[in-house]
């Protein structure tokens, strides 16, 4: 039989994962809708509209190289992340219930709702998770001028 705690990182662990695969996917897709723009764009006798057009499209494909590439680090994190029931202090994977909110340490994915309870995805390098991040049960740190206390770390 599986364990609960860790079926319930295993559901944040596949929304993040779609939540970074949905941003791969947007990615490349932005990418070649511009590329495909700018080949469709002819070379005309405005040939300074031509070029000022094919500039912002490569300043466009660079962007969303860069977030295809963001996006795909995080997902590299993803895949070697280790979800073991318990581990007693904060670290990458660990699902920390506090006071405040409940913290699964990842990627930055945001806000998720598994059976009505509210989970943040967060970075270890978020300014959330670097305070967590070592931390252990019973430990209180002040965020945004609130009291956190670490309840449980999953």
């Amino acid at each position: 039989m599986t364990h609960p705690k860790l079926n319930l990182k295993q559901a944040l662990l596949t929304r993040c994962l779609a939540f970074i695969e949905e941003r791969i996917a947007s990615a490349k897709a932005a990418m070649q809708m511009v590329q495909h723009s700018a080949n469709e764009e002819t070379k005309s006798s405005a040939g300074d509209k031509y070029e000022t057009g094919r500039a912002m499209a490569q300043l466009e494909i660079e962007k969303n190289s860069v977030q295809l590439a963001e996006a795909a680090k995080q997902k590299q994190v993803l895949d070697h992340l280790k979800l073991e029931a318990d581990t007693k202090l904060v670290r990458l994977g660990s699902l920390v219930l506090t006071s405040q909110g409940n913290y699964f340490v990842a990627i930055p994915a945001g806000k998720m709702e598994i059976d009505k309870v509210t989970y943040y995805a967060i970075s270890p390098a978020s300014p959330i998770g670097s305070i967590l991040m070592g931390l252990q049960a019973g430990a209180s740190v002040t965020f945004n001028k609130k009291e956190i206390v670490i309840e449980k770390i999953l």
